[in-house]
């Protein structure tokens, strides 16, 4: 653990993951030991560490109750071995029979989960391409934004699709947050047209860095993301940007950044109410 309280490195862990959830298990925790020896102090998996499938019935056979998942215990205890803030980007966690949750954690040097989100936003596309996805088939969507508490300042979480949906950055970023986190499984076709350009964005609109640490590759179950693990800075700028295949990407990150681009175009500062008029006249819902 570093004494600046100002500066850290960030390693970002970009995976293939498959159906077997104890083979993902295993290949993360090698590239996250890979990111620990490469000094990161703060560590980043993917959405769905833990497995990626689209079949129901293989998917709830193959996952476990948070209480009893082996998956996740043996990266909270790589956490404690390393001594390393450990930010699992999600697990598939069964949280019902009918139902699974998409959960972030946060694990501390000391192997504590410190904190846990669940993904709120649900991808229920059909695209150009012809691929179909109906995550709220299977996934339970979380009710609750989260803001957790680093060494080094707020860390605001988000998942994948969450990107799309602007509001709930800046709601973070006014509750505190300075690194806001976009762990995830973008499809190839997304990613190419929208990824950099999104991640930017929310790094510009809520003045914090973004760190994206994504799944890249063909799956075992014939889909295919996108990759390019993601850095970007509070002004914008991509600062670290991952490949297609399994790697682990590094990126100092210097906090005081912040507040210098914020000072600079205080707009966290100018947000108002107002109302929304109808072209008829009517006065619609108040906006925050």
């Amino acid at each position: 653990m570093p004494t600046d309280t100002t500066t850290f490195r960030a390693g970002l862990v970009q995976m293939c993951s498959g159906r077997d959830t104890a083979r993902n298990v295993r290949d993360a925790s090698a590239l996250i030991r890979e990111a620990a020896a490469g000094g990161a102090h703060y560590v980043q998996t993917p959405e769905c560490t833990n497995i990626m499938e689209l079949d129901r019935e293989r998917l709830f056979a193959a996952t476990e109750p948070e209480s009893a998942n082996a998956g996740l215990q043996q990266l909270v205890d790589l956490a404690r071995e390393l001594k390393i803030w450990l930010h699992l980007g999600s697990m598939v966690i069964k949280a019902s029979e009918t139902k699974l949750a998409n959960r972030a954690f946060l694990i501390s040097p000391k192997g504590e989960v410190t904190a846990r989100y669940d993904k709120i936003h649900m991808f229920d596309v059909d695209l150009p391409n012809g691929e179909i996805y109906r995550e709220s088939k299977n996934y339970e969507p979380g009710t609750r934004a989260v803001v957790a508490q680093l060494p080094w300042g707020g860390l605001g979480f988000a998942i994948c699709y969450d990107l799309r949906f602007p509001y709930l950055f800046r709601a973070l970023a006014h509750a505190g947050a300075s690194f806001l986190t976009v762990p995830a499984a973008f499809t190839r076709v997304t990613g190419e047209a929208h990824w950099v350009a999104l991640l930017r964005a929310r790094a510009i609109e809520a003045q914090c860095f973004v760190l994206a640490a994504a799944q890249g590759g063909v799956h075992e179950h014939g889909r295919e993301t996108f990759g390019h693990s993601l850095v970007v800075s509070p002004w914008g700028q991509v600062i670290a940007e991952g490949g297609v295949h399994p790697s682990v990407i590094f990126a100092d990150i210097e906090s005081g950044l912040i507040e210098d681009v914020r000072s600079r175009v205080p707009s966290l500062r100018h947000d108002r109410t107002f109302e929304i008029i109808a072209a008829d006249g009517k006065t619609g819902a108040e906006v925050v």
